[in-house]
């Protein structure tokens, strides 16, 4: 009987842990502008990972041709026209804890570059991005800054 109640108890735990580690996780969720001002990124959460996706663009028509902006960089010729609102330059981050996200990866569209990318909140209301190429200790952070939406009255 004492090894079922400590099986149970141990499961219990084992579930609660993890969903106050998801919870914790969700902390990313929302608007948020890096240091350069030219976009906002919404990130989301699909299934137990973390995306985020261009939302608002500070110049969203290209000069050239007064069109939606589109990803012209993009080494893959099939996704050239691919417009960058809505474009998800964040991919597959997961929650490890301390206010970090690993495994992801940010895509830069001014250089059609990918990189493995770490998140780490350093407040509520401030990411350091980190992209990277093989080690973190080679890369570059920048610094982004959550969006206060306005409440609801």
């Amino acid at each position: 009987m004492f090894k079922s109640f400590l099986a149970a108890f141990v499961l219990t735990f084992a579930i609660s842990f993890q969903v106050f580690s998801q919870d914790a996780g969700d902390r990313l969720l929302g608007v948020w502008e890096p240091s350069n001002g030219k976009a906002r990124v919404k990130i989301e959460k699909i299934g137990s990972k973390y995306f985020g996706k261009i939302v608002w663009l500070k110049e969203p028509e290209d000069p050239e041709t007064g069109k939606p902006k589109v990803d012209k960089n993009n080494p893959d010729p099939a996704l050239q026209n691919a417009p960058l609102r809505g474009y998800r330059l964040l991919k597959d981050f997961t929650y490890k804890g301390d206010d970090e996200w690993h495994e992801g990866t940010i895509y830069d569209p001014e250089n059609g570059s990918a990189y493995d990318c770490t998140i780490k909140m350093t407040d509520e209301n401030t990411l350091d991005i980190r992209g990277y190429i093989g080690i973190s200790a080679f890369g570059r952070t920048d610094v982004w800054k959550r969006l206060q939406m306005p409440k609801k009255k």
